[in-house]
């Protein structure tokens, strides 16, 4: 049984990796989760979770022949990374890599991890600009919208919004991140205009930036800091609708490659 959730923002900088990593350990407490980087295009999940040096990525698994270091023919399960109590399947960095890589085999991998796990987080790309970009909203069952209250921020995650309801796509709710201060009449105002609830405000926070250039996530890095907190109600907040593991499999691997956004 699974719910596939994109992670997604449609604007730069709004801390969707770490909120990422975040909902992921939380849920862990509950569900057994797999988080996956699939920001092909600008992916960085891999530093914030101490991956680094891993030598098998999504970006290996998007090749057309997927195969290591060494040349041997390599599968989903070794780009799999046992972390803070979750599975991660970061996505390399490398200019080449990203060349070779194939998006549409997204819905391959997806589908294959979907096999083992109950809650599955993808990292999504902030752009929608490209078919790589969003595929993570096509292929989830519901989508987690992160934003700033300021009017860049919540323009690019209505149009998130947008994107998923064209895809038939869900929406789990609206996180506002990195807040400072009150939301005030933000908080208002966007349940006007947002699908699904209002899931919670993570503060503005000097241990998620640490965290950061720790590479580690906030969860682990600084559990008892307000951020975390705000995160772990956040996730209280998610209840996963698990759908059979088979169908959801079947659906990944049928889902339509947008030719355009």
């Amino acid at each position: 049984m699974v719910e596939a959730f994109a992670v997604a923002s449609g604007k730069g900088g709004t801390g969707k990796t770490t909120t990422t990593l975040a909902l992921g350990m939380a849920l862990a407490r509950r569900y057994d989760v797999t988080v996956v980087d699939a920001d092909t295009g600008m992916a960085n999940l891999l530093f914030h979770a101490g991956l680094g040096d891993a030598p098998v990525t999504l970006q290996d698994l998007l090749a057309p022949d997927a195969r290591d270091a060494d040349g041997a023919a390599i599968d989903v399960h070794d780009a799999c990374y046992d972390r803070h109590g979750m599975r991660v399947v970061p996505c390399g960095t490398s200019l080449a890599g990203f060349e070779r890589s194939d998006p549409a085999r997204l819905r391959e991998v997806v589908a294959e991890l979907a096999a083992d796990t109950d809650v599955l987080l993808l990292d999504s790309p902030a752009t929608l600009a490209s078919k790589s970009a969003v595929l993570p909203i096509v292929l989830s069952d519901r989508v987690v919208v992160v934003t700033q209250p300021t009017i860049p921020a919540l323009s690019d995650a209505l149009k998130v919004q947008e994107y998923a309801a064209s895809y038939g796509t869900g929406i789990a709710g609206v996180l506002f991140n990195k807040v400072r201060g009150d939301l005030g009449s933000v908080g208002t105002q966007a349940e006007r205009y947002f699908e699904g609830p209002m899931l919670g405000s993570v503060p503005d926070s000097d241990a998620a930036r640490a965290a950061r250039d720790a590479g580690e996530p906030l969860l682990a890095h600084a559990p008892d800091s307000d951020a975390a907190e705000a995160y772990r109600a956040v996730a209280a907040g998610i209840d996963p609708e698990p759908n059979a593991a088979g169908d959801v499999a079947d659906r990944f691997r049928s889902a339509v490659v947008p030719e355009r956004p």
